[in-house]
């Protein structure tokens, strides 16, 4: 075995084990506890399994949150852990070192390595789920982040321009920031986004499927891509990826990276060439398998 992954999720704990060729050699879930003191319990277990397959095996872990750099304390909005030593925590229960990576520059680095974006320099991964978030790679690695914060894409301020046209209200973000591109782009933001439109509440899912039947949804769509697109814009004049990569719940939506492509062809600068946007190859075993290339490299290196 080659390197192990721990992808650490708000409902469950997944452990991946990978073969020298990165093929998938074993996995086992586990539901994530809702008390601190259970969930760094219930990660040692997850690594004392991942042991089992080999000695002295790298072992890394993917989470959404941030660790802050400067205090080792976690920033977290799906799991008990923020305000604590999370990572060391683990680290000691199950008594050996560990490799931590935020769970959307894991996705970032699984792509660019094995996945869509495979050869492709430079490489963003975007999650749209419950939040936005993402990474970037170029020359084959993760691009520093020395805060910890390179990645944050749903906390860019939201473009003025369609914010103005469909008179959309600028909302508190769950950051404590006003106007954070996530409070509409995420998939709440969707719903938000029809709520806005109908005075009702309505599901992500619902908006999604009823696009083709119901007016208000079309709608709600077509807004969701004027915003999409505009941060795609800055995410591009930015970046220049060659390759957008797209995960989290929104990215099962049928036609999303056609329509992105389209509206991003419009918009771009007249002639220029746009990044190729993907869909994420590896489901849900980027996580882990994005914790796992990280804890060889970082094995590598000591």
């Amino acid at each position: 075995m080659i390197a192990a992954g721990i992808d650490l999720g708000g409902t469950k704990i997944e452990a991946q084990v990978f073969a020298p060729d990165w093929s998938l050699a074993a996995r086992q879930r586990w539901p994530t506890p809702r008390a601190y003191p259970d969930l760094v319990t219930a990660m040692a277990k997850a690594i004392r399994w991942c042991e089992t397959h080999a000695a002295d095996l790298p072992i890394g872990i993917s989470a959404a949150g941030l660790v802050n750099p400067a205090t080792g304390l976690a920033l977290t909005s799906n799991l008990p852990a923020t305000g604590k030593p999370f990572p060391a925590d683990i680290a000691a229960a199950a008594g050996r070192k560990i490799a931590w990576i935020n769970d959307c520059r894991a996705l970032t680095l699984s792509e660019a390595a094995l996945g869509a974006a495979k050869g492709a320099d430079p490489a963003v991964g975007l999650i749209l789920g419950t939040g936005v978030a993402g990474g970037v790679v170029t020359g084959g690695k993760l691009l520093p982040s020395p805060a910890a914060t390179g990645g944050e894409f749903g906390h860019f301020p939201l473009a003025a321009a369609p914010i103005v046209a469909h008179g959309l209200p600028i909302l508190t973000c769950g950051c404590g920031r006003r106007g954070c591109t996530e409070t509409y782009l995420s998939a709440p933001g969707l719903a938000r986004i029809a709520a806005h439109l109908t005075g009702q509440t309505h599901s992500p899912e619902a908006i999604v499927e009823g696009r083709a039947t119901t007016l208000a949804f079309a709608k709600a769509w077509d807004i969701w891509l004027d915003l999409a697109t505009e941060f795609l814009i800055t995410l591009s004049f930015t970046l220049d990826p060659q390759v957008i990569v797209i995960g989290g719940g929104l990215s099962r939506t049928p036609g999303l990276t056609e329509d992105l492509t389209r509206r991003l062809t419009e918009a771009t600068l007249k002639g220029f060439p746009i990044p190729a946007i993907r869909l994420a190859e590896g489901g849900d075993a980027s996580g882990a398998r994005g914790a796992a290339l990280h804890a060889h490299r970082e094995a590598a290196h000591d």
